[in-house]
């Protein structure tokens, strides 16, 4: 089933267009930061960002954070099309017709749609780190004292680095992180798709909920509401890439996707194997 629905999934259009997205953008980012430089803050003022150029294994550091969105918007494409677009298409019925359980063809897809979102980020991570490599080379990275916070925009001044291999390593651990900060996104939009027969309306709806859980991620007066927020841990991953290293939000937010996961989750299985499919 899964061999089938990946096969399916590598004949579409935009399954080639969300890779090339997000293969472009770090290209484009490198480009920038290569003939366009860095601000000149001070000393006293400088963001990780202002050290791209540096080394080239920032590039990816870099790119993983300004490219949230997009991958946001990568993996509720994915998710959100997977059974509304078979239903949209009037195939889904055919579909059910395979001496199949309903539930295995819902896990079928499920994990080829998680295997297509590892493969977008996977993608621009590799060619962050090659664009990066080829254009400021291989150093050690600077990183910044964990008590003025673990933005890549915030100022603050280096206080040591990271050789070539710890750095490399990091990179990875962070595109790992992200990849499973998506699980909320990811399992929203496939819950939406087992709901509609209309894939944009999943699609918008696997993007939506990671704005709004933003916005109120923003509202400080929400106090301790905001912890339990999908969006909330989204770039603990930041705190490898400070001095003395902190991983302790990583944790928190691994663990708070979970019941996201399990939930949306639920719900898509329930609804779909009780689903009069009609289309």
């Amino acid at each position: 089933m899964i061999a089938v629905e990946l096969a399916r999934q590598l004949k579409r259009v935009r399954t080639y267009v969300s890779f090339g997205m997000v293969a472009l953008i770090p290209i484009i980012l490198t480009i920038a930061y290569k003939f366009g430089g860095t601000p000149h803050r001070g000393k006293h003022a400088i963001a990780m960002i202002d050290l791209t150029s540096y080394s080239g294994l920032n590039v990816p550091i870099i790119g993983l954070s300004a490219m949230g969105i997009v991958f946001v918007i990568v993996a509720a494409s994915f998710a959100g099309e997977a059974v509304a677009g078979e239903a949209s298409w009037g195939a889904l019925r055919y579909l059910l017709i395979r001496p199949v359980r309903r539930g295995r063809i819902l896990a079928g897809k499920l994990a080829v749609v998680a295997l297509l979102v590892v493969v977008a980020i996977l993608i621009a991570v590799v060619v962050s780190l090659v664009a990066g490599v080829i254009a400021f080379g291989w150093h050690p990275v600077y990183v910044f004292a964990s008590n003025v916070g673990n933005g890549i925009g915030v100022l603050g001044k280096p206080v040591g680095a990271i050789s070539e291999v710890a750095a490399l390593a990091r990179v990875a651990l962070s595109g790992a992180y992200v990849i499973w900060s998506l699980a909320f996104v990811v399992a929203f939009a496939f819950m939406l798709s087992t709901l509609t027969d209309k894939a944009f309306g999943a699609i918008a709806g696997g993007f939506g909920i990671a704005v709004v859980s933003q916005i109120l991620d923003a509202i400080s007066q929400l106090g301790s509401i905001r912890y339990g927020l999908p969006t909330h841990y989204m770039e603990a991953w930041n705190g490898l890439f400070v001095q003395p290293t902190q991983t302790a939000d990583m944790v928190r937010g691994a663990l708070l996707q979970i019941p996201y996961v399990l939930v949306f989750g639920a719900i898509a299985w329930w609804w779909f194997r009780r689903k009069d499919i009609t289309s």
